[in-house]
């Protein structure tokens, strides 16, 4: 194993997890600004406002993106295993 396929792999297991975090960072990112836009306009500066919100649309996201990010890991974890046999000679 050469220094060259511990790149590669590392570059994979970030763009892996890059990838599999996506949709439920960017649901509480967007739910986030727009409370904060919200409170802003009125003036209501409650912190534990945005809380309930966004831990239901992180629910949402998780039920409608959460096939699809087992589905790619799983396959990751697939082809590293298969590969692990190659990867260590």
């Amino acid at each position: 194993m050469n220094p060259q396929d511990v790149m590669t792999i590392g570059q994979e297991a970030i763009y892996v997890a890059v990838l599999v975090s996506a949709p439920l960072l960017l649901t509480a990112l967007a739910v986030g600004l727009t409370i904060s836009i919200i409170q802003a306009a009125t003036q209501i500066n409650e912190m534990t406002l945005s809380f309930i919100p966004k831990l239901l649309a992180i629910f949402a996201a998780l039920v409608i993106a959460g096939p699809w990010m087992l589905s790619f890991f799983a396959d990751y974890m697939t082809r590293m295993l298969h590969n692990i046999g190659t990867i260590l000679v």
